[in-house]
């Protein structure tokens, strides 16, 4: 495998886009930068495109040509090319020019004929079996899913992400632009990071694996940095919802590396509870402090819903921290916001998974400060909810909620959250188990949860 032109990659993070102030220069705008200097200084037209920028940074490509390198030395402001990772190999000199190819005299007729041969292929170069509005359909049916999730049965969505999935592959296997087959590559990367977000729902999270490979594979077809980050944030939920701590922080971690838009939002604060769950403290407040200073924005790309990381779906992660870092208060505290600013948001666009999730920091931080009421009530929303609903991570977090209630044993409040606990946990919308089953999962959750 080539090593990682490290120099390059760094080279262009440094230099400011000139189309999203605030981020960073995109391997496409790189790429357009280069092409636009050349026609102006040359007048020869190149067909440079953020797939060669990416196997540069990759490294497959370790000396480009001198009109490449000379615009990428002008765009990125460097003087020589070893400042790009560049070098030579061995036998080429920087100061000779690049050899070119010899004359074609006395072989007219072969280029004559390779001319025509090229015309009858145009107009198979122009075929595509996708338009504009196939990729306009697939983007809009990817967000109405993910903004419809845990508002609409999981299973139905389901069915229409796989449905999407294979459409996608069905049309890469026709005849297509590269820059529709991106547009492809990226529906279907997006498409299927919601059936792995779904597994981990309906409690395969083992099996959300197998597609974020898949998904990752994807985006880097697309050459996608929104679509890694949240494949990342994928992977760690899996990985978390196994118990799996340290390799859930290995994803957030590894996906602040190519994070665009609110998935870095997302994965330093999922970073920060991974940690803390991992018994280490310092790198998680670390981690916490991170999230807690970021400033970020919506990427464009983003369908919205489950991937999208809002101020108060970060807090709601934040509560999870202090709460494995042991410090109640403060659990309370930023539960009892997340809540609040969830309440506040247009119910369209509420993220009701994590505002369940946040109202069980509440009840958790209420029993943890001797406040059973405030813990009834809280949890309260989260009861009440059909089966459909009743993912598996819900599941766990509410066995969580039933460990706090032993100090309340003596009380009939507290005895009744913990019936009511059970008798919710005993009709989950999942694959069906029996019911002595799932309430033998539940005390064992329960007993292996405590803190």
């Amino acid at each position: 495998m080539p090593e990682p032109n490290d120099l390059l990659r760094a080279a262009r993070e440094r230099t400011p886009s000139l189309r999203a102030p605030g981020e960073h220069l995109s391997r496409g705008e790189l790429a357009d930068a280069i092409c636009s200097w050349l026609w102006e200084t040359t007048d020869v037209r190149y067909e440079l495109d953020g797939h060669y920028i990416a196997k540069l940074e990759r490294g497959a490509v370790r000396w480009p040509g001198a009109a490449y390198r000379s615009g990428l030395r002008h765009v990125l402001r460097v003087a020589a090319d070893n400042e790009l990772g560049f070098f030579p190999p061995a036998g080429v000199s920087t100061f000779e020019p690049e050899q070119t190819p010899p004359s074609m005299l006395g072989h007219d007729d072969e280029v004559v004929n390779a001319g025509d041969e090229s015309i009858t292929l145009l107009s198979y170069a122009e075929e595509s079996n996708v338009g504009e509005l196939t990729v306009e359909q697939l983007q809009a049916d990817i967000e109405r899913i993910a903004q419809s999730y845990l508002r609409t049965p999981t299973r139905h969505l389901f069915a229409k992400s796989r449905a999407i999935r294979d459409r996608t592959f069905t049309l890469l296997a026709g005849n297509q632009s590269p820059r529709q087959s991106r547009d492809l590559y990226s529906a279907a990367g997006w498409a299927i990071t919601l059936l792995a977000w779904m597994s981990v729902d309906l409690g395969r999270p083992d099996i959300a694996e197998s597609h974020t490979r898949t998904a990752w594979a994807c985006a880097e077809a697309a050459d996608h940095d929104v679509l890694r980050g949240w494949i990342r944030a994928t992977q760690h939920t899996a990985a978390f919802w196994q118990d799996d701590f340290a390799r859930a922080a290995e994803y957030a971690q590894d996906g602040l590396r190519y994070a665009a838009g609110t998935a870095r939002l997302f994965l330093a604060s999922a970073a920060s509870v991974d940690l803390a769950r991992a018994d280490r403290p310092d790198k998680a407040r670390e981690l916490l402090n991170i999230a807690q200073t970021l400033n970020v924005r919506t990427a464009e790309s983003e369908p919205g819903g489950v991937l999208l990381c809002t101020p108060e779906r970060a807090e709601g992660f934040w509560a999870d921290t202090y709460l494995a870092l042991g410090e109640a208060q403060r659990t309370a505290n930023h539960a009892d916001h997340s809540v609040a600013q969830f309440e506040l948001a247009p119910y369209a666009l509420r993220n009701l998974g994590s505002e369940r999730m946040a109202r069980l920091q509440q009840a958790k931080a209420r029993l943890l400060l001797g406040e059973l009421d405030g813990a009834v009530e809280a949890a309260e929303p989260v009861l009440q909810l059909p089966p459909e609903y009743r993912v598996r991570p819900l599941l766990q977090r509410l066995a969580e909620v039933a460990v706090l209630t032993g100090p309340y044993a003596r009380s009939p409040k507290g005895r009744l959250l913990r019936d009511r606990i059970v008798e919710f946990t005993q009709q989950p919308g999942l694959p069906g188990r029996p019911a002595t089953a799932r309430q033998d999962d539940l005390e064992l959750r329960t007993r292996g949860n405590q803190r």
